[in-house]
């Protein structure tokens, strides 16, 4: 048996059922309320992953939001979702908050003689740092570091378009970047455009800017499957499927 993102790309038939897993939150149970219907969010998308490629959703703030399993051998997937498939578009980068533990990073930088008051001063370590501890929540897991991977779903709600793209968890060499503090923002940037910012002072968010041609693999751009006309509640239908015999009931 071959696993999909690790022994080799997803079939066209497993992409598709994860478009259609994802319609189905179109139906009101979808996070992201949208008038009378719903869309896919975050936590949506990682149960649409586990779905689709046969894995195993943790529910939880763990670095991994899904699990591959073959034998005793587990592959991570770190799910992110971004509104911005506009950015993609125009920039050729897609967008990966990696986090936002603004105390854990702070508490690791000052371990380097820095502060809130002087890191502007040596924003080259300051950016080494943070990348160090990004790169220190994959190790010593009992998974598989080299076949983990993020799974990175980008959307643009006005278009109604969605795409997917695999990037490998090694993050660049901080040493390769040019680093400086624009603002109350940590930047890293490659020869090409901002790679990295950090809001170290305003919600704490790590975003990271990788170019999409950089991607392991990425999918087509694709829409949700547009729901049936006559469908009514999907809660409501879903509660029939599951317990036809008792629901038969209501209505005799």
């Amino acid at each position: 048996m071959t696993i999909p993102f690790v022994d080799r790309p997803p079939t066209p038939a497993e992409v598709e059922m994860l478009r259609l897993i994802l319609s189905t939150y179109q139906d009101g149970s979808g996070m992201l309320v949208t008038g009378e219907t719903s869309l896919p969010g975050w936590r949506d998308f990682e149960r649409a992953v586990a779905a689709a490629f046969n894995g195993k959703a943790m529910e939880s703030k763990w670095i991994y939001d899904v699990l591959l399993q073959e034998a005793d051998i587990r592959y991570g997937i770190s799910c992110k979702m971004r509104e911005t498939l506009h950015t993609v578009t125009k920039t050729g980068r897609a967008t990966i908050e990696l986090s936002n533990a603004s105390g854990a990073f702070w508490d690791v930088i000052k371990t380097k003689g820095l502060t809130q008051e002087n890191y502007q001063t040596r924003a080259d370590l300051a950016g080494a740092t943070i990348l160090d501890v990004v790169e220190s929540w994959y190790t010593g897991l009992e998974v598989n570091k080299e076949k983990s991977f993020y799974l990175v779903l980008q959307w643009d709600r006005r278009k109604g378009l969605y795409q997917l793209f695999q990037f490998a968890l090694d993050l660049p060499n901080p040493q390769e970047l040019t680093w400086q503090v624009l603002g109350r923002r940590l930047i890293g940037r490659d020869s090409t455009g901002i790679l990295f910012e950090w809001y170290g002072f305003s919600g704490g968010q790590l975003k990271y800017y990788p170019l999409v041609e950089s991607a392991l693999w990425s999918s087509a751009v694709f829409q949700l499957e547009l729901l049936p006309a006559n469908l009514e509640s999907g809660l409501q239908n879903k509660a029939a499927i599951y317990f036809p015999s008792q629901w038969s009931k209501l209505y005799t």
